[in-house]
């Protein structure tokens, strides 16, 4: 995918950050990087067989997530009390 269709794809993330991102993704080895020598420059970015081995827990966890979201409020809230 181009860069410019992941941001729009993830919303609420600055392009600075995006890219960042997709660097240490690459560097850990999730994501290629692939630069076309055209004007303007396209660069697309591809998940390596290690990043799609990654669905799976990251689809369980957020399953985890949804089933403990009202936990998770509650802990907050408990947590913002506390702290004031």
């Amino acid at each position: 995918a181009r860069t410019s269709q992941l941001r729009r794809q993830v919303g609420g993330i600055s392009e600075k950050m995006l890219i960042q991102t997709l660097r240490r993704l690459e560097r850990n080895g999730f994501v290629s990087r692939r630069a076309y020598p055209e004007v303007p420059p396209r660069v697309e970015y591809s998940l390596t067989a290690l990043g799609a081995s990654l669905s799976e827990p990251i689809t369980t966890l957020d399953r985890w997530v949804e089933n403990h979201l009202q936990d998770i409020a509650m802990a907050q809230r408990e947590f913002d009390r506390h702290d004031e």
